[in-house]
């Protein structure tokens, strides 16, 4: 596995291990973020990661629309830009409604823009293997993530965006591993 997918594959479960650890501690989140207490830590860590992944998605497939030496690549990176844009405008417009901000999670921001200055800098297949392989292990942990936002999380709005996203976040991941078998 290359540096993006490693890092990919590090970063998805540091994400979703911080929400979890940030979970469990109930001022965790008021301390981190900029938001008032209007959210649980499990909401509040969920917004921050949904957040950064849904831009990281449209950028790294942005990348790989452009990179991809497979049309089966580049017509997948269409579906996560184009995928995705509705999901930054859902989120945003839960947020807007409850007159919040997102929280900052500035070492996931960090990682997010490691990974798109490792994928630009791949080119052909090797490009091809970094982003299906990073994709897997994004689109993995991005289930987790919803999952566990369903099940813990407490404000009934990011709970149903989360059930109405995952299914997509799981169709994501099918197609990601059907690539991957191409591979």
């Amino acid at each position: 596995m290359k540096k993006a997918a490693r890092l990919m594959s590090a970063f998805a479960a540091l994400a979703f291990g911080t929400a979890v650890a940030n979970a469990q501690t109930p001022d965790a989140a008021a301390a981190s973020s900029g938001s008032t207490l209007q959210f649980s830590a499990v909401d509040d860590n969920f917004i921050a990661q949904a957040n950064l992944g849904a831009p990281f998605q449209i950028a790294s497939g942005r990348l790989a629309e452009k990179n991809g030496t497979t049309a089966a690549i580049r017509d997948y990176a269409h579906l996560m830009v184009v995928g995705h844009i509705p999901v930054v405008n859902a989120l945003n417009a839960i947020l807007q409604r409850k007159n919040m901000a997102a929280p900052p999670n500035t070492l996931l921001h960090g990682a997010y823009n490691a990974m798109v200055a490792s994928l630009e800098a791949d080119r052909g297949i090797g490009f091809d293997r970094d982003y299906v392989e990073g994709q897997v292990e994004y689109q993995k942990g991005n289930a987790a993530l919803f999952q566990y936002e369903i099940q813990h999380g407490v404000d009934p709005d990011l709970k149903e965006f989360a059930r109405q996203t995952l299914p997509k976040i799981e169709d994501h991941l099918h197609r990601a591993l059907a690539l991957a078998k191409r591979q």
